[in-house]
C-alpha cells in the first residue's frame, strides 16, 4: 500500500502566528478531532537559540499527532507539524516538505509569508492560510498569493487577537478573506 497517496489530506493548512500565538494555538487544536482529515502546519515566530518543547505543549491540549517538521518528510493527514526555529519552511508538491536557512523574510525566520506562498504554489484551492495574532506585518502578502491561487483565506478577528497588527495587516492585503474569532475556525476549516 502507498503510504503518500493513503493518507493524502484532503486540504494542507498552514497556520501563521507570533507575538501571542502559543495561546491561540492552544485554543484552535484543542477543538479539532481526531478524525481531522487535513494536514496542520504551524509556522511560529520563535527566538532561535532556545529549547522549546512546543510540540509537547501542544500535544496536551490535542489528540491529534504533534511533531516538529524534518526536511523531506511527508504531508500526511490527521497530523500537526509544527515548523523548526530558524528555517523557512516550504511544501513540495509531491506533499513532502523542505526546510532552508535562506535569508530572513520580515525580519523574520521562519517567514510565515515564505510558507503561504510555498502553500499557493503547490497546492492552490487545496491550501488554506489561516493567520492569527502577532505584532508584524509577516503573513499578509502570503495570504494574497494564496488567495490569487484560490486557496482559502481565514484570518483571526482583530479585535479578539492578543496583538492585533497580524491580523490587520492580513485583512488590509486580502479583504475578502473570512474574518473569525478563533474558536470558530477549527469547525469552519473542518467543514471545508
Amino acid at each position: 500500500m502507498n503510504t503518500r497517496s493513503f493518507k493524502r489530506p484532503n486540504k494542507v493548512i498552514v497556520i501563521g502566528a507570533s507575538a501571542g500565538g502559543v495561546h491561540a494555538l492552544k485554543t484552535l487544536v484543542s477543538q479539532l478531532s481526531p478524525d481531522f482529515p487535513h494536514a496542520v502546519i504551524v509556522v511560529l515566530h520563535r527566538l532561535k537559540n532556545v529549547t522549546s518543547r512546543l510540540d509537547v505543549l501542544l500535544q496536551s491540549f490535542t489528540r491529534i499527532p504533534v511533531s516538529e517538521v524534518e526536511d523531506k518528510e511527508d504531508v500526511l493527514a490527521g497530523r500537526l507539524y509544527l515548523c523548526p526555529a530558524n528555517y523557512h519552511l516550504l511544501l513540495e508538491p509531491d506533499y513532502t516538505f523542505s526546510l532552508s536557512v535562506s535569508e530572513k523574510v520580515n525580519f523574520s525566520r521562519p517567514s510565515i509569508d515564505v510558507s503561504f506562498v510555498s502553500l499557493a504554489e503547490a497546492f492552490g484551492k487545496k491550501g488554506i492560510g489561516v493567520l492569527l495574532t502577532g505584532a508584524n506585518q509577516d503573513g499578509a502578502e502570503g495570504l494574497l498569493a494564496l488567495y490569487e491561487k484560490g486557496g482559502r483565506v481565514v484570518i483571526q478577528n482583530p479585535e479578539t487577537a492578543q496583538v492585533a497588527v497580524m491580523p490587520k495587516a492580513g485583512v488590509a492585503r486580502v479583504p475578502k478573506a473570512t474574518v473569525l474569532h478563533l474558536e470558530e475556525i477549527p469547525d469552519f476549516i473542518s467543514n471545508l
